[in-house]
Formats: C-alpha cells, sequence, structure tokens
C-alpha cells in the first residue's frame, strides 16, 4: 500500500482529503433529503454533518481492514467542494474492497462524479493493492446504476427484499470491477 501524494488533479476536479473547513459544503448536501433518499442515514443537521466529517478526517489512508479514504471532490473552476468518493479496505488476503461516492445534485449531470470515481478507482487498485471493487447502491438509484455502467463495472447480484430500508423492503444491487479491467 502506498498513500498518494495529494492533492490530486484532474483536467477539472482536485481531489484530497478533508478538513474541518469543508463543513459547510458537507452540509450543503449531507442536509438534502434527495441526497440522503438512498442511504443509510437520512438529511443530517449541521452538527450530524460535523460528526460524520470529522470522522473521514480521522483516517486520511487505510492502515487495517475495515478502514477507507474518503476524499473531498473540489471543481478546479470555482473551488467549491461539490462530493467524496471513498474506498474501504475489506479484506487483506482476497484484496477486496468497495468504493461509493455522494455529490451535490446541483453539480450532477456534467461528469464530475464519473471522473472522481475513477480516481477513487485507480487509487483502490494501484494505491491499495486490490484486486477488486465493488459498489452498491439501491435498486431505484439509476443514477449511481449509471455510473457504475460508465465506469466499467459489471453488475453481479440484484438482492430482492434483502432488508427493511427506511421503512420499506429494498433492492440493492452489487457492481464489481477487477484491477485488470480498469480502462
Amino acid at each position: 500500500m502506498v498513500k498518494p501524494d495529494f492533492p490530486i488533479t484532474t483536467e477539472r476536479l482536485v481531489l484530497r482529503p478533508f478538513t474541518i473547513d469543508d463543513l459547510d459544503a458537507v452540509h450543503a448536501w449531507q442536509s438534502l433529503s434527495e441526497v440522503a433518499r438512498y442511504l443509510y442515514w437520512s438529511a443530517r443537521t449541521r452538527e450530524e454533518s460535523r460528526v460524520a466529517l470529522e470522522a473521514k478526517i480521522a483516517v486520511p489512508w487505510p492502515t487495517a481492514v475495515g478502514e477507507s479514504f474518503t476524499l473531498a471532490v473540489q471543481r478546479r473552476d470555482t473551488d467549491e467542494v461539490i462530493g467524496e468518493v471513498h474506498v474501504e479496505w475489506l479484506h487483506e488476503e482476497w484484496r477486496q474492497g468497495e468504493f461509493g461516492f455522494v455529490f451535490h445534485p446541483g453539480h450532477g449531470g456534467r461528469g464530475f462524479a464519473t471522473e472522481a470515481a475513477g480516481v477513487a478507482l485507480r487509487l483502490g487498485f494501484t494505491n491499495l493493492g486490490l484486486h477488486r471493487i465493488i459498489g452498491r447502491c439501491d435498486g431505484r438509484n439509476t443514477p449511481s446504476i449509471k455510473l457504475m455502467e460508465r465506469l466499467g463495472m459489471r453488475k453481479e447480484a440484484h438482492f430482492r427484499h434483502n432488508d427493511i430500508f427506511k421503512g420499506e423492503w429494498g433492492e440493492e444491487l452489487i457492481y464489481a470491477l477487477l484491477e485488470d479491467e480498469l480502462p
């Protein structure tokens, strides 16, 4: 495992560890019910966003199974923090991980999430040494499904009524990508 040098710059984005100064931006999307709709938490108060942000800051790079890195995604043209990507280290021997992403809907439809998620996947394979990375989402979350498919991930499972999610039966999709499949 090799921790990358941050920040990581793409054509339109800067990916970097979060700082407490990002609280307003994080709360701007975490407070939206439309963002929390398919997540295991509800729209957050400012204090709940602060606690969640502090947890992201506490582990800047994983050193043990169960830890993850979470990066702020910042637009280069405006310096706005518009979302986050993360990769969790799930299993050492089998070199498994899981990635995810959350973005402010006001910046959707422009490819920012695809650009940032591609970086997260590359970091998972190259810097964490993972062999397989999965992504999970609610079966109704069309934007997340389309994003994972754009990244070259394949749908491996569709679990119907596998849990009670926010008071109703949930459907979960599992997508995956292997290290030699990374575009």
